[in-house]
């Protein structure tokens, strides 16, 4: 082995490193045997450099390694999960992990919290009172085993080098690189122990990959990582040039969520992504020999309230209330303020500046400044207008829920400031943009 310094001098003048020298940097990123000052050079040279494809699938396995692995071979069917990358109003998880469980598929979702501007799947599900999003992993295997689907948060022991990697990453600029990018998604997928992986890649205002280009090009990584380290895995393209729900924040998304499962409520944007994201995963797990029929099986599902029955199975196995589906509004929390945002013109939405709209959340206490900042699960925004929604002066664009009226107030002015109007209908667009993978 090279000492670390050697790697990361390989590294810095652009050679291909040996799956055996990324290994040992790794283990000794673990064993805390390096520094963080050699971490952050190593990741600086990787975001300047690169690595190719083998070197990106050392680096994911090493990780995976440094912890435990789930095996999920006792399940009686497919054991496969779903990424996104982030996005606004994106509470797709909710529904798509119950919705593949009623077609067959298990679901051993490992999810994360908020994340810059974007909501985190695990905020979300905090919003329920007594929802257990941190089980051990006895709990977590019944509930995968008994309802089909799990949504909780990554353990202690699932990748901890990716844990300490990212943190370094993350304050030293060098989080936006594809390849760290790639491993770090993968490392913890691979330690999950899945059968199949399907990816949802967001691109738009909204994105961390703002460009379509950048976005496909990790969406590219990513599949052919997964293949190289024995994963199948594909990948949707989707927009986030608006929020994906007519609604941001956790409590709110949560509410949007049993809507949809239940049919009260379906956005058609969030309908058409959920949809052809479980599609893709029932291809993808065999469950389904074509994507007709696999879309058939995903709509079957969900219209017939099956469903809706195993998001409430799931909500009561990990300590959530029993007829949560049936009173969710009883027990999700409420702010105490409502503002309605009124329209400042007529004419159609024409746009909306989705980061703009994420950051109102944020700064309304349903995100996090720091890392160890609580999180209000009650404020949000809801009832957002699409882009084509046609509007008269004074029309509400969208409703703000806060803690106080200050925070209302400054909410609604970002909200007015992220929304441009036009006298002709824009456009409408499928925000499913492009399938990558086998």
């Amino acid at each position: 082995m090279l000492l670390p310094q050697e790697i990361i001098r390989r590294k810095r003048d652009g050679h291909v490193l040996d799956a055996a020298d990324i290994t040992a940097f790794v283990n000794a990123m673990s064993s805390g045997a390096i520094t963080e000052g050699q971490v952050a050079a190593f990741a600086m040279a990787v975001f300047f450099n690169g690595m190719k494809r083998d070197e990106a699938v050392a680096l994911t396995l090493a990780m995976r390694d440094s912890g435990d692995i789930l095996d999920w071979s006792d399940l009686p069917g497919p054991a496969v999960d779903k990424h996104s990358t982030g996005g606004v109003g994106d509470n797709v998880s909710l529904m798509l992990a119950p919705i593949a469980a009623a077609c067959g598929a298990y679901v051993p979702m490992i999810s994360g919290r908020g994340l810059g501007h974007t909501g985190g799947t695990l905020d979300k599900m905090d919003s329920i009172p007594g929802y257990r999003s941190q089980p051990d992993n006895a709990l977590f295997r019944k509930v995968v085993h008994e309802v089909g689907c799990a949504i909780i948060g990554q353990t202690a022991n699932l990748a901890p080098a990716d844990k300490r990697f990212y943190s370094i990453r993350d304050v030293t600029a060098t989080v936006e690189s594809i390849p760290l990018i790639t491993a770090s998604i993968l490392s913890k997928k691979l330690s999950a122990g899945l059968n199949a992986l399907v990816l949802d890649v967001k691109s738009g205002n909204g994105a961390f990959m703002a460009r379509s280009r950048d976005a496909v090009a990790l969406a590219e990584s990513i599949v052919a990582v997964a293949s190289g380290a024995g994963l199948t895995t594909t990948a949707l393209l989707t927009d986030m040039n608006e929020p994906l729900a007519l609604c941001a924040g956790n409590a709110v998304e949560v509410q949007n969520a049993v809507d949809f499962l239940t049919g009260d409520l379906r956005d058609s944007r969030l309908e058409t992504v959920t949809l052809a994201l479980v599609a893709e995963m029932l291809v993808s797990a065999k469950l389904a020999a074509n994507p007709k029929s696999a879309m058939d099986m995903a709509k079957e599902a969900l219209n017939s309230g099956r469903a809706a029955d195993v998001f409430g199975h799931m909500v009561t196995a990990l300590g959530g209330p029993v007829d949560f589906v049936s009173r969710a509004r009883h027990y999700l929390p409420i702010a105490p303020v409502t503002l309605e945002v009124k329209a400042p013109q007529a004419g159609y939405v024409a746009s909306v500046e989705t980061r703009a709209i994420g950051v109102a959340v944020v700064a309304l206490g349903g995100g996090r400044i720091r890392p160890q900042d609580p999180i209000d699960h009650a404020v949000g925004i809801t009832a957002l207008q699409p882009v084509g929604a046609k509007m008269e002066a004074g029309d509400a664009i969208a409703l703000v829920h806060a803690r106080d009226e200050s925070a209302a107030q400054t909410a609604a002015r970002a909200i007015l400031g992220a929304y441009g109007f036009s006298d002709r209908k824009p456009r409408t667009i499928n925000p499913v943009l492009r399938r990558i993978g086998a």
